[in-house]
């Protein structure tokens, strides 16, 4: 597994099959995780594609095991990740509540600008439904 990324609060290894591997730890670890599962299943179910989905959640190691999104982005715009941001808010009704850059990847299969790490986000009252035709 290649690691991604190694801080107080989470070590994150990509496994050689693409699945995103991260254990919580450091303050609120417990919190963090549950949060993220939440969120993630959430926005699954709200049919957003632009986000991982859950494969694995272990609560007992406070371990999640998710799709990859893609490469982390090195630069974006202001505007482009206002746009990326508030289009999840106001589409699905997340906040992520963490939008910088850090969390943000691109998913070449299919030219998609994703938003990753959702330990901190808030689920807001769901969207409003379309209009039916």
């Amino acid at each position: 597994m290649h690691e991604a990324k190694n801080t107080v609060r989470a070590l994150v290894r990509i496994g050689y099959d693409g699945r995103v591997h991260k254990y919580f730890r450091g303050s609120n670890a417990a919190e963090r995780f549950a949060n993220e599962v939440r969120v993630l299943r959430t926005l699954e179910e709200r049919g957003c594609a632009y986000v991982p989905r859950v494969l694995e959640a272990h609560e007992d190691q406070l371990y999640l095991v998710t799709t990859n999104c893609g490469s982390l982005v090195e630069r974006i715009s202001e505007a482009k990740l206002k746009y990326l941001f508030g289009t999840l808010e106001r589409d699905f009704g997340v906040r992520h509540d963490d939008p910088f850059t850090r969390n943000v990847t691109y998913r070449h299969s299919d030219g998609r600008f994703c938003l990753i790490d959702f330990e901190l986000a808030t689920i807001l009252d769901a969207p409003p439904k379309p209009p039916a035709p």
